[in-house]
């Protein structure tokens, strides 16, 4: 599929899931033994790990579909990218999604600037250029903006495919109440 083809996909899949309309395609026993051997996802997403931010059902696809990555805060740091380049390198999806979302426990934490010990200070340092005079949920987008820049800057694979036009990298923004994703 093209870039645009897959972003459609994945607006209309969205349109469904708002709408309580799900088809809920390729989750059955058939399509678990469809994709033993291979998998051939149409997107990657990069999502934050938050229990209410399920790209799956949010995009309303099934078994193989999406490539997600899961860490608080959508961040790009090193375990993240290293993923997020084997599906570039290996699965030749067109696009990477950074979705954040509304109300962000972890952007909420960064905005408390407490002390969060090592492994919590790791992530948040992560969050903390995007914090400016805004909500929580505008720290969020702006999160999203900055984690699209980091996969591009900090990743030679990525980076090729986004110059060969073979790759986009979108941030987006998941409203909890709606089920809205948001393109920034």
């Amino acid at each position: 599929m093209t870039i645009n083809e897959v972003l459609n996909r994945l607006k209309t899949g969205n349109q469904r899931f708002c709408r309580d309309q799900m088809i809920r395609m390729n989750q059955d026993s058939h399509r678990r033994q469809e994709t033993i051997q291979a998998q051939n996802p149409f997107a990657i997403i990069l999502s934050c790990a938050d229990s209410r931010v399920i790209p799956e059902l949010i995009f309303d696809t099934g078994i193989g579909e999406l490539f997600v990555v899961r860490v608080a805060g959508n961040i790009a740091n090193k375990s993240t990218i290293a993923s997020i380049e084997y599906a570039v390198a290996n699965l030749n999806a067109p696009i990477i999604i950074v979705l954040a979302h509304e109300n962000c426990g972890a952007v909420t934490a960064t905005l408390q600037n407490g002390n969060f010990g090592e492994n919590l200070e790791h992530l948040v340092d992560h969050i903390r250029p995007a914090i400016h005079d805004a909500s929580v949920n505008e720290v969020a987008k702006k999160n999203a903006m900055i984690t699209v820049e980091q996969l591009i800057q900090n990743s030679s694979i990525i980076n090729g495919a986004v110059n060969k036009n073979q790759l986009q990298v979108l941030p987006a923004y998941y409203h909890l109440g709606s089920g809205e994703v948001e393109y920034l």
